[in-house]
């Protein structure tokens, strides 16, 4: 299927590993020129040769959530370089682990503007692109924890749930100008984050990583982690023509995993 993407302008965060990275390459595989971002300079270089291999075509930038003030600088960069943006991917790093009670107020500030007002502010940032345009999408991808919460996670399940009310209130004040806005939900994707958290699980509970993730995929009705190739998909899916009709929905890539309804 053609996706009718190809020589739109995509920028994605946090594409220097793990889903960010899968969604930036399956965007590029779609003829979007991708503008990848994140704070490693090296990872997201590394990203930019994987997309050059399957002749596509991208730019890295440094790109800091937790830095808004430079948000205005890297933008201006872009544009001149690639063109007004048409597809934002908000991405952000996960939190450490954590209870929900007795965390210090100083941490949920911090995890806040990185993890839900850096994105809120970037988002605003880049409508004056699509609204020119009168065409734009916004992905968000989020967690599993926004519909089930996750336990010894209580900031990620906490923070990233606001993400949803903002998104769907958000689309709803922008479809009638062509733009999009839906969320993205993954399970248990084989990334070298759901490996860390395992690998926390199983200090928790005396187990071996091993073991956790056994357990974890009997819970999974598909029998299996997902492949970040498959989250990158759904990714360039919601940003096509043919999805034009969905915004305001909350997708699921989680093999059947999440329990709710």
């Amino acid at each position: 299927m053609d996706l009718q993407i190809a020589g739109k302008v995509a920028l994605v965060c946090g594409a220097g590993s793990g889903l960010g990275r899968a969604m930036a390459l399956a965007l590029a595989a779609e003829g979007v020129t991708v503008a990848v971002t994140g704070r490693s300079r090296e990872k997201l270089d590394q990203t930019v040769q994987l997309i050059e291999r399957q002749r596509g075509k991208a730019q890295a930038w440094t790109l800091d959530l937790a830095r808004p003030d430079e948000f205005d600088s890297v933008l201006h960069d872009i544009r001149r370089h690639a063109g007004p943006i048409g597809i934002l991917v908000n991405n952000s790093g996960g939190p450490p682990p954590s209870t929900a009670a007795g965390v210090a107020p100083a941490v949920w500030q911090q995890q806040f503007n990185t993890m839900v007002s850096s994105l809120i502010q970037l988002t605003d940032q880049v409508l004056p692109d699509m609204r020119a345009a009168g065409w734009g999408r916004i992905i968000t991808s989020t967690s599993s924890g926004v519909e089930a919460p996750i336990a010894n996670l209580g900031i990620s399940n906490t923070l990233r749930l606001a993400l949803l009310g903002w998104s769907k209130t958000l689309a709803g004040e922008v479809a009638s100008q062509g733009i999009t806005a839906n969320i993205l939900v993954p399970g248990r994707i084989a990334t070298d984050r759901v490996g860390q958290l395992d690998a926390a699980r199983a200090g928790r509970e005396g187990s071996s990583q091993e073991q956790v993730k056994a357990n974890s995929i009997a819970s999974i009705p598909v029998g299996r982690y997902g492949d970040p190739q498959e989250y990158g998909a759904a990714a360039a899916f919601l940003a096509s023509q043919q999805a034009a009709y969905i915004t305001g929905a909350v997708l699921r890539i989680d093999g059947g995993l999440i329990p709710a309804l």
